[in-house]
């Protein structure tokens, strides 16, 4: 039996993929497990209890906060996974739908963090486990909007955790590589393309088709979460999988000049 079997974990965006694995990993790790989803789901997991959330609408979210709290009387951790993507030119999206991104990837994590701090402050504990990216650390060629949330994920992230530590809480970054999981779900078109980028942006597909063929299973970053989530000292981000590690050491501490060319030849760009 797990010495935190007590524990009220409640995980965005369950429906499939990464945040369906990351919930029964925690589930298996002995966590009381409340996963989220914008529409009911046909068939919900085993042993983890599902709730509708809108991570966009403020009401939404504190109603599902409320609904974990009525069910279990606390939430120990909270894992913002909820997101979505957008592959395409930078211009080609109107400044609506950059915001439509942003009001999932950040805003949506801003929301249920806000919402679920008061209740860790009053426990005195708790740790909230933001998904990022290794995005969030490079620059991405026709990913400039994603990439640019994951990017404002890892800034708010590790200012929140100086602001909150006294109280019990910590906050921690999971930096995901390349993972195997549906291309289409949660992958937005550009509103205003472009003709000039059209056969970059296919290029562009094609690439992210075939990195994502031979990307980590989910259940790597699920364990990544766990581990990040249990740890009594926790590091401040814990990337996910080889290729997350490999990235993140490239940018610490290789030259600017060799990051940018190796980026281009990777993206298939000329230089």
């Amino acid at each position: 039996m797990s010495k935190i079997e007590h524990r009220v974990a409640l995980v965005t965006g369950t429906s499939s993929g990464i945040g369906l694995v990351t919930a029964q990993a925690l589930r298996r790790d002995g966590y009381r497990v409340f996963g989220t989803s914008r529409k009911p789901m046909s068939n919900t997991p085993d042993g983890i209890t599902m709730l509708i959330c809108d991570v966009t609408d403020d009401a939404s979210v504190q109603t599902a906060v409320d609904e974990v709290l009525s069910r279990a009387g606390r939430i120990d951790l909270l894992v913002n996974n909820a997101g979505i993507g957008l592959l395409g030119g930078a211009e080609e999206s109107s400044a609506a739908q950059a915001k439509a991104v942003f009001d999932v990837n950040v805003f949506g994590v801003l929301r249920m963090t806000n919402a679920v701090l008061p209740v860790m402050r009053r426990q005195r504990r708790g740790r909230i486990v933001n998904l990022s990216s290794i995005l969030g650390l490079i620059p991405a060629p026709y990913n400039a909007l994603y990439a640019s949330t994951k990017h404002a994920i890892e800034g708010y992230s590790e200012s929140l955790d100086h602001e909150v530590r006294t109280q019990g809480i910590r906050i921690v970054l999971v930096e995901p590589g390349v993972t195997r999981t549906s291309f289409e779900e949660n992958l937005t078109r550009p509103d205003q393309p472009l003709a000039f980028y059209d056969t970059s942006r296919a290029d562009a597909e094609k690439l992210m088709r075939e990195i994502i063929e031979k990307g980590d299973a989910p259940d790597v970053v699920a364990a990544t979460v766990v581990r990040a989530a249990n740890a009594a000292s926790p590091k401040r981000r814990y990337t996910a999988g080889k290729s997350a590690g490999q990235v993140r050491f490239m940018r610490r501490f290789l030259p600017e000049s060799f990051v940018d060319k190796n980026l281009r030849k990777f993206s298939r760009l000329p230089d």
